[in-house]
């Protein structure tokens, strides 16, 4: 029978999404062993206005004002130009060389680089620039946790909390060491500091929900239904949520949930497979399966899992050769796949000529 096929967990929309595509594959891997889910925001710089050919034209008028070398640093990284970028942020700092912000947006840059030697320089220069300040801390601490220096991303995290008791964001960061960490508790009482410092901290809500679901426990639900409430439309938390339901035995709410999914993000490929899933497996309803499976072939062409359970439709209706036909496509996508071999093992067995594709 079909086998579920979960979701990767979300990257966040922070600090990992301005990775280097090969450190954020390796980031995701260690936040799979640590459960998913949201990883701590950091702010962003402010966005550049006007064109970059007018903050070009002003350079040239005032080429000794920093702050449109730091503009113009903005519309470079917007347009992933690192090292123009990363030219423009240093001129900006020797011009002016007490501005924390600017080096925070370096250090920024350098973690997006991954240059993590290059980027704690810079967040340490801008604590030293800033001593009652938290941003620099925060970074900081973000980097210390990537190179799984528990210890010292937590020290820097409190000395932050120390500045500001109230700050939401460094709670959920703290929330974040201590998972990686593998201390589920102290993770749990974190981000329930979050949001009673912010009720509306979405990020928080989900990584809550991610630990309980974790744990078997209902309250899983009532974070994600938390987290909705603040970003009503988070394919994310939707998806979460649907997860929850289907492997609890609630399919009706998971088929909800599938449903809302598509109608937010019609392209979402695992939304049609896992309502497939639920259709063949638990309903027996194998046309209205094969259909979910055959949409999520058109949205993602090298879905094994999907080319194998549609093909499974196919035998069960005693549609033999189009078996045949997605059994042996799984199989050439993963030639591990023990489910598709064992299919065309079962056509052979039926008289069929087999011949992975």
């Amino acid at each position: 029978m079909p086998l579920l096929l979960k979701a990767p967990e979300f990257p966040g929309p922070s600090f990992i999404r301005t990775m280097r595509s090969f450190f954020l594959s390796a980031f995701v891997i260690l936040l799979s062993a640590c459960g998913g889910g949201e990883p701590p925001a950091a702010t962003e710089a402010p966005k550049p206005s006007g064109s970059l050919a007018e903050v070009e034209q002003r350079i040239i008028a005032n080429p000794t004002d920093p702050a449109l070398f730091a503009e113009r640093a903005m519309f470079h990284e917007k347009a992933d130009s690192l090292r123009l970028a990363e030219n423009d942020w240093k001129r900006a700092i020797a011009l002016d060389s007490t501005n924390a912000t600017w080096r925070i947006a370096l250090g920024d840059l350098y973690f997006r680089k991954v240059k993590l030697a290059d980027a704690e320089q810079r967040f340490q220069e801008a604590i030293a620039l800033e001593p009652e300040g938290t941003k620099g801390r925060s970074k900081l601490s973000e980097v210390y946790l990537l190179q799984l220096r528990f210890k010292e991303a937590m020290t820097v995290a409190n000395d932050a909390l120390r500045l500001d008791p109230q700050n939401a964001e460094l709670y959920n960061l703290k929330g974040w060491i201590h998972r990686t960490a593998g201390d589920t508790a102290l993770a749990i009482s974190s981000y329930q500091t979050a949001i009673e410092r912010d009720p509306k901290y979405y990020d928080a809500y989900v990584s809550l929900g991610i630990l309980h679901a974790a744990k078997n426990d209902p309250l899983a639900l009532q974070y994600y239904n938390s987290a909705l409430e603040v970003r009503p439309r988070s394919v994310e938390a939707l998806y979460n949520k649907a997860m929850y339901a289907q492997e609890h035995g609630q399919d009706s709410l998971a088929l909800q949930c599938y449903a809302a999914i598509k109608d937010i993000e019609p392209k979402y490929p695992l939304a049609y497979y896992n309502t497939g899933y639920i259709l063949l497996e638990h309903k027996r309803m194998v046309p209205q399966a094969r259909a979910e499976f055959h949409k999520a072939i058109e949205l993602q062409p090298d879905f094994t899992r999907a080319y194998y359970n549609r093909g499974l439709t196919y035998e069960l209706q005693g549609m033999l050769d189009s078996a045949v036909y997605d059994y042996s496509t799984a199989l050439r996508l993963d030639p591990g796949s023990t489910d598709a071999a064992n299919g065309l093992g079962r056509m052979q067995a039926k008289g069929r000529k087999v011949k992975v594709r």
